[in-house]
């Protein structure tokens, strides 16, 4: 009778043991993105958790993912939107028109 008690709460304690480790195995890779302040946080936090249901690759995708930034935007890209972007403004405002003049 003692046994089996005993018993029960070793089976117990070890349940708990995997919930818990599941829980912190599945929150691992949106956590390190967040850490990390990651732009894809969200999608990082269900691929990991997709991938621990299905016991696939996808948890070490996301863990892999949560690590890498993606690379900031090229500053001659940067220079270009930022002019285009003042060219609408204008364009918006009625100003400069000589886009619509034919080169011809």
């Amino acid at each position: 009778m003692v046994l089996d008690i005993f018993a029960l709460i070793v089976i117990a304690l070890l349940l708990g043991f995997v919930i818990w480790l599941v829980v912190f195995l599945g929150n691992m890779p949106g956590d390190i993105a967040r850490k990390n302040n990651h732009p894809q946080l969200q999608a990082i936090t269900a691929l990991s958790w997709i991938g621990l249901i299905t016991l696939g690759i996808g948890w070490f995708v996301a863990l892999v993912w949560a690590y890498y930034k993606p690379p900031t935007a090229d500053p001659d890209l940067q220079g270009q939107i930022n002019d285009l972007k003042q060219q609408l403004s204008q364009l918006q405002m009625g100003g400069d028109q000589s886009w619509l003049q034919c080169s011809a």
